[in-house]
This record gives structure tokens, C-alpha cells and sequence, in this order.
């Protein structure tokens, strides 16, 4: 019998994934025995992949686009955070074999503050944010952004009706509306859609960016995103892609999973340095 505990990522596209570098930085650091996958299918076949990962013992699951909604369904238990959300990035395994028993968690939203506030040290209290997309990545971080005190946070979709929606759904957090294309530049844009993964950027107002404006890109990749290049021609004050909070919600993972948070420090500096490489 393997007494290795399996984890892995699910998602589709995921040939530039860090995720599994990552965790096996974090069992080196722990001491944890385990192991990390890649497992590549469409929005069809998920279900049954992720059935099929638990049924054969598989202990955990981070998961990616474009499957955290579907996964929302798939989760027996949520955490607060998640049922916030309503969009999973993490199932946990439950006791002995009941994959009906499938826990549903979402550590997007606090991987990206703690990226925000403690490794970039970028103050989120009263900041005008712009947040791009209504899909399962801008869902798993309204709530965190809110509660961490910002001013005033905007949603824009190219479908309005959706950014509508969710910002109804989140209103009794704080400050939250469809955006209403303002004037004025917002200190934050925060791009949650995928498609820096096609080589695309969405739509924005040319004034949405301003010499003070940190753009940040939820998406990753070898080199700089096309949301990052849009926005250094638009004359941000900077771009960031999201290294540092793929690191940081894979540790709330891991804790969740293993019962120890890894330092995250390190493996975010070995990632950035190899991606400047």
C-alpha cells in the first residue's frame, strides 16, 4: 500500500503551473511526506477527474480555473469563507473514504491580502479598488478585500448584468457596486479574469489608471502578463502578477491540509528569482 498522502492541482492549461514546485518546497520545509500532481482536464470532465483523485485515495485537491464554481457543487461541507464566495479552490479529503464527505474551502481571497498588505506592504484601508471579472477567481477574493477595509471596490465585467449581481451579493460586507466607468483613477486594479492566460486584456477606461494606480494580475506566467504590459504603457505606478499569491493561498492550503502553515518566504523568493531568470 502507498502511504504517501497524494495531492494535486486541477484546472485546464496548466502547463505553466508552479503549484506543484510549490508544495513540495513546503513538505521539504515541514518534514511532510506527500506528493503533488497535475491533472489537466475541460470543465466536462471535472467532476468525474476529481471523483475519480479521491476514489483512489487522493487527500486533496487545490483547484484552478476554470473549475472552482463546479466545485463549489462537488464540496459536501464548506468553510465560512467559501460559502461566502460561493467558489471552491481547495478540497480536503474527509475521514477514512467518504468522498461525499469532500470539505469545500476558498483561500484565494486571504492569499491575495496577505500578499498585498505583507509582502508587497501595500496599504488596503480606504483604497479605490477596480476589480475586473465576476468568475470564480473575483468571487474567492470580494469578501477579504472588503473586510480588509478598502474605500470603495468596483466591479466590472464585459457581461454588466453578472458584476451587478455579485456586487449585490456582497453589499452588506461594505462599499461594493458595479463599475460605473468614474473619472478618477483607482489606487488598485485587480485583473481576475482569465484572460492574461490568452494573451488578452480586458476592456478598461483609459482613466481607471493613474501614476498611482498598483495594477495586479491574479493570473501568472514565465514572463510578464499582458495585463502587466497594458498597464505599464497606461503609466501605473506598478505591475504585479500573482506569484506571491499563489504561494500565499497554497499555504493556506497546506494548513489546511497538513496542519502546519510552511514559511512562505522563501519559496516565493526562489519562484521570483527564477522567473527573472
Amino acid at each position: 500500500m502507498n502511504s504517501i498522502d497524494r495531492y494535486a492541482v486541477i484546472g485546464h492549461g496548466l502547463s505553466h503551473s508552479r503549484s506543484p514546485q510549490i508544495h513540495s518546497l513546503f513538505a521539504q520545509s515541514t518534514g511532510q511526506s506527500m506528493s503533488y500532481g497535475l491533472i489537466d482536464v475541460p470543465a466536462a470532465q471535472f467532476a468525474a477527474a476529481a471523483r475519480d483523485f479521491f476514489a483512489g485515495g487522493g487527500r486533496g485537491l487545490n483547484v484552478t480555473v476554470p473549475h472552482k464554481e463546479a466545485a463549489l457543487t462537488l464540496a459536501g461541507p464548506l468553510t465560512p469563507r467559501a460559502r461566502r464566495a460561493g467558489a471552491v479552490n481547495t478540497l480536503a479529503a474527509g475521514p477514512g473514504a467518504d468522498a461525499a464527505a469532500l470539505l469545500g474551502d476558498n483561500t484565494d481571497g486571504a492569499g491575495l491580502v496577505r500578499d498585498l498588505t505583507v509582502n508587497l506592504g501595500y496599504a488596503l484601508t480606504g483604497a479605490r479598488v477596480l476589480l475586473l471579472g465576476a468568475g470564480g477567481a473575483a468571487r474567492g477574493v470580494i469578501a477579504p478585500l472588503l473586510q480588509g477595509g478598502v474605500g470603495e471596490l468596483k466591479i466590472q465585467n464585459r457581461t454588466p448584468a453578472r458584476a451587478r449581481q455579485l456586487a449585490q451579493e456582497f453589499a452588506d460586507l461594505g462599499p461594493v457596486s458595479e463599475d460605473g466607468a468614474s473619472g478618477e483613477a483607482f489606487e488598485l486594479i485587480i485583473n481576475a479574469t482569465s484572460a492574461s492566460l490568452h494573451g488578452e486584456v480586458p476592456l478598461i477606461a483609459p482613466q481607471a489608471c493613474g501614476p498611482r494606480t498598483l495594477c495586479y494580475d491574479l493570473a501568472y506566467g514565465a514572463g510578464d502578463t499582458a495585463f502587466m504590459r497594458w498597464a505599464r504603457a497606461a503609466g501605473a505606478a506598478g505591475a504585479m502578477m500573482g506569484l506571491g499569491m499563489l504561494v500565499e493561498q497554497a499555504a493556506e492550503s497546506f494548513l489546511l491540509w497538513r496542519g502546519v502553515r510552511p514559511d512562505t518566504a522563501p519559496v516565493l523568493a526562489q519562484l521570483r528569482q527564477g522567473a527573472a531568470a
